[in-house]
C-alpha cells in the first residue's frame, strides 16, 4: 500500500510517499481501508519531534480517518469487514490503509458520508470536551471564540450556537469572519489590527464568561486580562507557535479559571465519555444542527502541502486526505 512517511523529524515539505507494506490489525483492533483522513495541527507537531506522543520513524502521520473495515484482529466481535467506520488514532492515518483499536472506532451508516465522518472527530471531539465538560457551558454563557475560522475554533462557534450560548467569534481577518458568520456567530472580532481589547470591551463590556483558545501567542494574556467575573479560560493549543505565560494574579482578581484540555488523553482514559460525545455530535450533524466545513481536499502526494497550510492558519475549516486519488 501507499504511505505518506515522515522518514525522519522534518517539516510538511519533507513528507515522500512511499510503497509500505498493509499493517496487519493485532488483538482488539481493525483495519480500515481509509477513503478520507483530517489534517489537524497536532500532524504539523507530531513529525517535528514536538508533539506530547512520539511515534518510532518512520510513521505516517493522520490521527483521525474514515472508510470501510478491511480486516478484523483476533477477538473483535463488533465490526466486520466492509462495514464502514470512523475511527482515530495518534498516527497512520494518511496512508491507504491505516489500524485503529476498537474502542477508537465508530460505526458507521451505510448511506455515510466518509469524507464528513473524517473531518469531525478530533476538531468537534475537542470542542465539545472542551466546552461542554471542561468549560460547563450552559446557554446563559457569553462566548468568545479566539482563532474562530479554523478546525477546532468553527467547531466550537457551532456547538456554542447549538447549545444556545452567545458568541463572539475572533479572527484575523474580515473573510475568515464572515464564515464564523455563516456558522451562527453572533458578534464578529477581527484583532488583525491590534485593538482587541477594545473591540472586545464594546461587544462585551462585563467580559465574556468562557474563553475557548487555540492559538495562543501574544492574544492569550489580553484575552485572560478581559475575562468575566468567575470566567472559565480553555487552553486548547498553541497554533501561535508561542506558548503564553499568564501572570497569576489575573485569575485571582476575578476568581477565573485557568482550564486545560487535552482531547487525545481525554480519549485514551475515558473512552466511552469520548464515543457519547462523538455519538451526539454526528447525531446533531444528521439533523442539520451542526454543519462542518470541509474546504479543501488533497492526495497523498499533497499531504504536506495540507499540513502546511494548517501550520500557516491559512486553512479555513477542514482540511482532509483522499488516500486512494
Amino acid at each position: 500500500m501507499r504511505a505518506l512517511l515522515c522518514k525522519e523529524h522534518c517539516l510538511p515539505e519533507d513528507l515522500l510517499v512511499e510503497e509500505v507494506p498493509t499493517p496487519e490489525p493485532g488483538e482488539g483492533q481493525i483495519r480500515i481501508k481509509v477513503a478520507a483522513a483530517g489534517v489537524n495541527f497536532p500532524d504539523f507537531l507530531i513529525i517535528q519531534n514536538k508533539y506530547q506522543f512520539k511515534p518510532d520513524l518512520p510513521f505516517s502521520p493522520g490521527g483521525e480517518m474514515a472508510g470501510e473495515v478491511s480486516a478484523v484482529g483476533a477477538g473483535v466481535t463488533a465490526f466486520e469487514i466492509g462495514q464502514k467506520v470512523m475511527g482515530s488514532n495518534v498516527h497512520g492515518g494518511f496512508a491507504e490503509e491505516a489500524i485503529v483499536d476498537v474502542d477508537k472506532a465508530i460505526p458507521l451508516p451505510n448511506d455515510a458520508d466518509l469524507k464528513m465522518a473524517a473531518a469531525i472527530g478530533l476538531v468537534y471531539g475537542t470542542s465539545y470536551h472542551a466546552l461542554f465538560d471542561r468549560g460547563a457551558m450552559t446557554g446563559e454563557d457569553t462566548v468568545l471564540v479566539l482563532g474562530a475560522a479554523g478546525g477546532v475554533g468553527l467547531a466550537a462557534v457551532e456547538l456554542a450556537k447549538a447549545a444556545g450560548a452567545k458568541v463572539i467569534a475572533a479572527a484575523s481577518t474580515d473573510e475568515k469572519l464572515q464564515i464564523c458568520k455563516d456558522h451562527g456567530a453572533d458578534q464578529l472580532l477581527n484583532y488583525g489590527d491590534g485593538e482587541f481589547r477594545a473591540k472586545l470591551k464594546e461587544l462585551c463590556p462585563d467580559g465574556p464568561s468562557l474563553i475557548y483558545d487555540p492559538v495562543g501567542g501574544e492574544l492569550s494574556e489580553l484575552a485572560f486580562r478581559s475575562i468575566g467575573w468567575r470566567g472559565r479560560y480553555l487552553v486548547i493549543g498553541f497554533a501561535a507557535g508561542d506558548i503564553p505565560k499568564i501572570p497569576l494574579n489575573l485569575p485571582l482578581l476575578k476568581q477565573a479559571s485557568l482550564v486545560g484540555v487535552f482531547w487525545g488523553a481525554y480519549t485514551r482514559r475515558e473512552p466511552e465519555s469520548n464515543l457519547a460525545d462523538l455519538r451526539q455530535i454526528m447525531a446533531w450533524i444528521s439533523d442539520g444542527t451542526l454543519k462542518p466545513l470541509i474546504s479543501g481536499s488533497y492526495p497523498l502526494a499533497e499531504g504536506g502541502k495540507a499540513i502546511r497550510h494548517i501550520a500557516d492558519r491559512k486553512a479555513l475549516g477542514k482540511l482532509i486526505i483522499e488516500p486512494h486519488l
